[in-house]
């Protein structure tokens, strides 16, 4: 055998050796207060009940004091939203650090707490784990996700020897995370390469980012072609991207609460959407209290009115530029 077949079949062996039965839980999956009004779903397999709408990390981060993140976000948990997005790269580290003073005075316990690693090995993944445990000043972080998984080698990066997936294993072993995910949103075939290279490795994802939109069907749909398989595995589906940042609503092809019914009615778990102010968290929460799934004519009238749009690919940017590509942006990270 050749040496780096048996590395890639020693890494194999590794961390089958170290994930037990493909869909068992870490633990007993704690009780967190639900508020009338919003809708509460099961994450895949996990055991875990969260709200299903998420707070997207990236704009709490952009307000212009900390007492703004801090008291946005705390209006959001105490409006029921118990999801809560975030990444160790958001706003250099910013967006972290007021989640973690947010979720201070028994906050904490009323979250599901989900970040994202840009690491590809487990030197840099440990490292960037660490600071965002710091960060959010917590023990433990109940889901993890390997961030923007882009690129057809990205898999292969992060499930080689002595690759990022080794370091997430450990984390969790040690009680440091309890949940391990990856995102991306560029093409479905990388997130189909993701799931076939973790099968190779008898390693179970417990979640998949990705986006869900009113134009997603319409090209390089995830909707489509990563969702079955996601559903079939069991793996929890998080949905991002329902506005595009805010291309989607500029195309005027479909209004706020609409695009969120879209994406609710879907079979995920949640619909993770940005939340910068009072005014678009209440935008958010009236779509839950609102919300019936969307029937095959409703859905089917959407796709037919943003067809056009979407197929212009002015809309979807983050699936045709490197305008959302903060990994890009920054390789040093991934090392």
């Amino acid at each position: 055998m050749e040496r780096r077949d048996f590395l890639k079949s020693a890494t194999a062996a590794g961390i089958a050796a170290t994930t037990s039965s493909s869909f068992a839980q870490t633990s007993t999956p704690p009780k967190r207060p639900e508020a009338p009004g919003m809708i509460y779903r099961e994450l895949g397999t996990t055991g875990e009940r969260v709200s299903a709408i998420g707070l997207g990390g990236y704009h709490i981060g952009k307000q212009s004091n900390a007492d703004e993140s801090i008291a946005l976000i705390r209006k959001a948990i105490d409006s029921g939203i118990t999801f809560l997005d975030n990444c160790w790269d958001y706003n250099d580290g910013l967006s972290e650090v007021r989640m973690g003073q947010a979720l201070r005075d028994g906050y904490r316990s009323k979250a599901f707490l989900m970040t994202k690693m840009d690491g590809r090995t487990k030197d840099s993944y440990n490292k960037q784990l660490e600071q965002s445990l710091g960060r959010l000043q917590t023990d433990t972080i109940d889901l993890v996700q390997f961030h923007e998984v882009i690129r057809m080698e990205d898999p292969d990066r992060i499930f080689a020897p002595n690759g990022a997936i080794e370091a997430a294993i450990a984390a969790k072993q040690a009680g440091k995370i309890r949940y391990i995910g990856f995102t991306g949103h560029k093409d479905p075939a990388v997130h189909l390469r993701m799931l076939e290279t973790a099968q190779k490795h008898s390693f179970h994802f417990d979640t998949v980012q990705m986006p869900i939109n009113v134009m997603d069907a319409h090209f390089r749909s995830f909707t489509k072609e990563v969702i079955p398989v996601a559903l079939k595995q069991g793996i929890g589906i998080l949905a991002m991207k329902t506005f595009g940042d805010h291309h989607i609503l500029d195309s005027k092809t479909v209004e706020p609460i609409e695009a969120l019914h879209y994406g609710l009615t879907q079979p995920v778990s949640v619909v993770i959407t940005g939340i910068d102010s009072p005014t678009i968290l209440e935008q958010a929460l009236t779509a839950a209290r609102t919300f019936k799934p969307l029937t095959e004519a409703q859905q089917t009238a959407i796709l037919a009115r943003t067809r056009e749009a979407a197929l212009e690919g002015r809309y979807e940017l983050f699936k045709t530029s490197a305008q959302y590509d903060g990994t890009a942006a920054n390789p040093k990270w991934l090392g």
